[in-house]
């Protein structure tokens, strides 16, 4: 059999990887401080648990972590995500390194030929967009409810096609159009239905949505044909993300945070970075379980979960309109997710 042109694998190593950059909600997105590890094409690893094991361990740990960072910001009023988030990435630093000495979990770090060059003209740059993404998507917990910060987050999505579009990464289409129409309107509709909306807040969020969507594009541009999954991904970035953080805490938190740390005690600071590591963990057996089209949904039910929790256990209130906005969104994220209709230049 003929070999493919080189054109033509390309095109095809692009749609694959960005296909699977946005399969997410998956590895999320989600405010975590450690959302969604970079990765670009998606190995599958051969994990030994199935799908019904894996995926409610991922959606009990995907919604603990959200639940447990908005009580340390608005419950016990540790209202420093820039910190938490440089001790979520500096616990993952440590964390990854020991799974690579002791597990066989980092073993596709091997494959990665980390060159001075490689790191100066990619890590460092997606990684600062990285940094930025965290440190906005935990920032907007101080102003905006978990609920509404959901709905925002459906649309990632559509800013990673209009990205993709500008810098003709992807072929906009009509119907590609029509879906991103439909996610847009959704995600106004539940936007005007907000109760509690706060104009700062929103555009922090709407600031960290554009962070992540370059974020995944950058991955597209520059590390296109590199495989790393969820784990090694954040063996690479946590540490020059943390770097990144310490440089900016003296200007934003200064050394108010560390005064914090004796009311909030270790315990809760190593439990919470500890949920947020092994989110990471599960999401390496995630990626290989199952159809996109079952992750898709699972990701769907998932913030369902969190919106009904976020009702239930901090009192967010969410409006009728909201609710048909943010259906809608969810509705118009399925039909991209499944369409098939997208192609990479």
């Amino acid at each position: 059999m003929a070999s493919p042109t080189p054109e033509r694998a390309d095109k095809f190593s692009n749609e694959e990887e960005l296909e699977m950059e946005l399969k997410e909600p998956l590895l999320e997105e989600e405010d975590t401080a450690l959302p969604t590890p970079v990765q670009a094409t998606a190995p599958k690893p051969k994990p030994k648990l199935s799908a019904a094991a894996i995926i409610p361990v991922w959606i009990v740990l995907s919604l603990s972590v959200i639940i447990y960072n908005n009580y340390l910001y608005n419950t016990l009023n540790f209202k420093f995500p820039v910190w938490l988030v440089t001790w979520h990435l500096t616990f993952a630093t440590i964390g990854t390194r020991i799974l690579q000495r002791t597990t066989p979990l980092l073993d596709g770090a091997k494959d990665v030929n980390m060159t001075k060059e490689m790191f100066i003209k990619s890590i460092l740059p997606i990684g600062v967009l990285f940094s930025g993404s965290l440190i906005l998507s935990n920032t907007a917990y101080l102003y905006l409810s978990v609920s509404y910060i959901q709905m925002l987050k459906a649309f990632t999505p559509v800013a990673i096609l209009l990205i993709s579009w500008t810098f003709r990464i992807q072929e906009p289409n009509k119907k590609l159009a029509m879906i991103v129409l439909m996610i847009s309107i959704g995600v106004a509709l539940a936007s005007h239905g907000e109760l509690r909306f706060n104009l700062f807040g929103f555009i922090i969020q709407a600031a960290a949505v554009a962070f992540e969507a370059s974020r995944l594009v950058m991955i597209q541009i520059l590390l296109h044909g590199l495989k790393m999954d969820p784990l090694v991904s954040l063996h690479y970035y946590a540490p020059v993300c943390a770097a990144i953080n310490l440089v900016i805490l003296p200007f934003t938190e200064g050394l108010e945070p560390f005064y914090e740390l004796a009311r909030i005690g270790p315990l809760i600071l190593i439990s919470n970075a500890s949920v947020a590591f092994l989110l990471n963990v599960a999401a390496v057996f995630l990626v290989g379980v199952g159809s996109g089209l079952v992750l898709t949904l699972a990701g769907v039910f998932k913030d369902i979960l969190l919106i009904t929790g976020s009702v239930l256990i901090f009192g967010a209130q969410i409006t009728p309109l909201q609710v048909i906005g943010y259906s809608i969104a969810l509705a118009g994220l399925i039909l991209f997710k499944t369409s098939g209709e997208f192609q990479v230049l």
